[in-house]
C-alpha cells in the first residue's frame, strides 16, 4: 500500500486547482491524483470552444501541466473500487493507497438516451470524446447534436464552424427558449440558422441505433441518418463511491462552507459538490469558474488554511459572435427585467422570482459586472423595474 498526505481521486480542473492550491501552504506533502481518464489534466471549457475557433491553440496548449507544477503523482486510466473513510484507504483494480486527506473531484457522467456509444457516437466529456468527434469535422458530413443547453449548442456552432453539416435536435420550441427571454431566445434560435445549423426544435430523441456507417435516430416522424451523432445533455454526479463509503448524498456529495464531507478529513469540490453558497442557497454547480475556485480552497483547507468557500461562480458561453456570463437562476419561467443597450445584442436580463427578489443574471456580450450581478442577488428585497435599469454593467 501507498501512503500520501493528499489524495485526490478526479483529474479534471478541479483536481489540478486542488493540488496547486495545497501547494500554496505545503510545499513538501505528497499528492496522489487518481484519474480514469486517459489524459493528465486539461482544460474542459476549450474542447467545445478554442479548440475549434482558434487554430493557434493546439491540444498541447490544453493541458495544465499539473503534475509539473505541483509535484503530484498521477495514476491515468485507473478504476477506484472502494474507499474506506474509516481506515482511510482507498482501493483500484491493481493496489491500494492510504491518505490522510481525501478529495473527492470525481465529476460526472454523461446523461445518455437509448444509443449506444461506439465509432459513430460520441457522448461528449473528455478530451478523448473530443478527438473522436474531431475525426468527423471538416469532411462536410452530416453531423447530429443532441441537447440545446451548454454542450449542444457549442458542439453545433463549433461543428458548423469547421466545415460540417449540423443538425441540433432540442426539446425547446425556440433555443434556448427555456433560458431567454422571447425575443433573445428569438434572435438565438435566429442565429443559428443564419450560420447554416439546421435546427429540430420541440423535438425529444428516445434513442437509436448505429447502421453501419451511419447512425439512426429515432424522432418527429420517423427514423433519420446521420453520419455521426454527439449527444450533450448534461451530466449525471458520479457519487457512488462516496455512497459506498457511508458519506452524505443529495443530487451530489453534501459539503458544509469548508467543503469537509459528513466524514473528517474527506472533502469534495467541483461538479460533484453540493455545497451552501453564501448567497444562492445550497448549491452544485457544472461550472469551470466553480471547478478552478473551489478546487483551489480546498487543496488549501486540506492544507490547513482554515478558510471557508466564499466564491460564488458564473457562467458562460461563447458561440459565434454571440458570448454570455450568468450568475444565480437563469430561467424563462422567472420574470424578467431587460436593459438592452443593443437590443437583444448587448444589455442585461434580470431574473425575479414571485416576490420581485433578483435570483438570477444575465449579462450578454458585455464587458464586467459580474460583482455588481453578485451585490444585486445579496440584495434580499424586492426589486422594481427602476430599481435594476442602468446598474450594470459597473465594477469587475
Amino acid at each position: 500500500m501507498q501512503d500520501f498526505r493528499y489524495l485526490i481521486l478526479g483529474g479534471g480542473m478541479a483536481a489540478d486547482s486542488a493540488a496547486r492550491g495545497i501547494r500554496e501552504l505545503d510545499a513538501d506533502g505528497s499528492i496522489a491524483i487518481i484519474s480514469n481518464d486517459v489524459d493528465e489534466p486539461y482544460t474542459r471549457p476549450a474542447l467545445s470552444k478554442k479548440l475549434w475557433t482558434d487554430p493557434s491553440f493546439t491540444e498541447d496548449d490544453n493541458y495544465l501541466s499539473t503534475v509539473t507544477d505541483t509535484g503530484a503523482q498521477l495514476w491515468l486510466s485507473t478504476e477506484v473500487t472502494d474507499v474506506d473513510a474509516e481506515a482511510k484507504t482507498l482501493t483500484t483494480s491493481a493496489e491500494r493507497f492510504g491518505f490522510e486527506k481525501l478529495l473527492f473531484v470525481t465529476g460526472g457522467t454523461p446523461k445518455t438516451i437509448d444509443l449506444e456509444a461506439g465509432e459513430r457516437v460520441v457522448y461528449f466529456r473528455s478530451f478523448d470524446g473530443y478527438r473522436h468527434l474531431r475525426e468527423f469535422s471538416g469532411r462536410d458530413l452530416n453531423v447530429a447534436v443532441i441537447g440545446g443547453g451548454f454542450i449542444g449548442t457549442e458542439l453545433a456552432a463549433a461543428l458548423v464552424q469547421n466545415e460540417t453539416k449540423t443538425t441540433l435536435l432540442f426539446d425547446d420550441e425556440t433555443l434556448c427558449g427555456s433560458v431567454f427571454p422571447p425575443d433573445l431566445a428569438d434572435a438565438f434560435h435566429r442565429l443559428y440558422q443564419d450560420r447554416g445549423v439546421h435546427l429540430v426544435s420541440g423535438t425529444t430523441v428516445p434513442g437509436g441505433r448505429a447502421e453501419g456507417e451511419h447512425v439512426a435516430l429515432d424522432y418527429g416522424d420517423g427514423t433519420h441518418e446521420f453520419d455521426a451523432v454527439v449527444v450533450g445533455l448534461g451530466i449525471d454526479p458520479s457519487i457512488d463511491l462516496a455512497e459506498g463509503a457511508g458519506i452524505a448524498t443529495d443530487d451530489g456529495i453534501t459539503v458544509d462552507a469548508s467543503l469537509q464531507t459528513s466524514h473528517p478529513d474527506i472533502y469534495a469540490a467541483g461538479d460533484v459538490a453540493q455545497y451552501p453558497d453564501r448567497i444562492l442557497g445550497r448549491q452544485r454547480v457544472e461550472h469551470v469558474d466553480n471547478a478552478t475556485h473551489m478546487g483551489a480552497a480546498a487543496g488549501r483547507i486540506m492544507a490547513g488554511s482554515g478558510e471557508t468557500y466564499t466564491h460564488t461562480p458564473y457562467f458562460y458561453t461563447n458561440v459565434f459572435d454571440f458570448g454570455y456570463q450568468a450568475v444565480g437562476t437563469v430561467s424563462s419561467e422567472l420574470q424578467t427585467v431587460e436593459d438592452w443597450q443593443k437590443p437583444q445584442a448587448e444589455g442585461t436580463v434580470y431574473y425575479l422570482d414571485d416576490d420581485d427578489r433578483v435570483k438570477g443574471v444575465l449579462l450578454v456580450n458585455l464587458d464586467g459586472g459580474l460583482d455588481t450581478a453578485r451585490t444585486i442577488l445579496a440584495e434580499d428585497w424586492p426589486h422594481s423595474r427602476d430599481d435594476l435599469v442602468n446598474r450594470l454593467p459597473e465594477g469587475d
